[in-house]
């Protein structure tokens, strides 16, 4: 007799999941909006920080701010929260790519946004049935 691996849809997550993925996702929406508000804001110490990493312009700040408040706002909303997680994954990239050019510390600077993903997914994955029906971790198995 063969084994039939059945792909079985995810129905529900435990309550402790659901409050998980929400506090997962609560610390990136509270940590992205006060990055996006200080840039927005274009305050001193983030213009001289971008000068430190390697930017020239002094309003580029505003335009970073103003693509994260969009990437965020998908995020937040059910609808499209995948295509937000998508496009904040495309941001913390460019975020290690911009420490990567300054030789900046591993675990503290470097790795940062890649912690920072791994919430946002980890949230995202944990509140939202969507995501776990198209990316199941684990699959049922049934003799016959």
């Amino acid at each position: 007799m063969e084994a039939v691996i059945q792909n079985t849809q995810i129905k529900s997550n435990s309550k402790a999941g659901l409050w998980t993925g929400r506090i997962f996702s609560g610390i990136i929406i509270l940590f992205l909006g006060f990055d996006s508000t200080i840039h927005l804001l274009n305050i001193p110490a983030v213009v001289e920080g971008s000068i430190k990493l390697g930017f020239s312009q002094p309003n580029l700040g505003v335009v970073i701010g103003a693509i994260e408040v969009i990437c965020l706002a998908l995020y937040i909303f059910p609808r499209t929260s995948v295509f937000g997680a998508i496009l904040l994954t495309g941001y913390l990239g460019g975020a290690i790519a911009v420490q990567l050019r300054v030789d900046a510390p591993l675990f503290s600077s470097l790795l940062f946004p890649v912690y920072m993903g791994i919430l946002l997914w980890g949230g995202l994955y944990l509140r939202d049935s969507r995501l776990r029906e198209i990316v199941p971790f684990r699959k049922n198995e049934e003799n016959n």
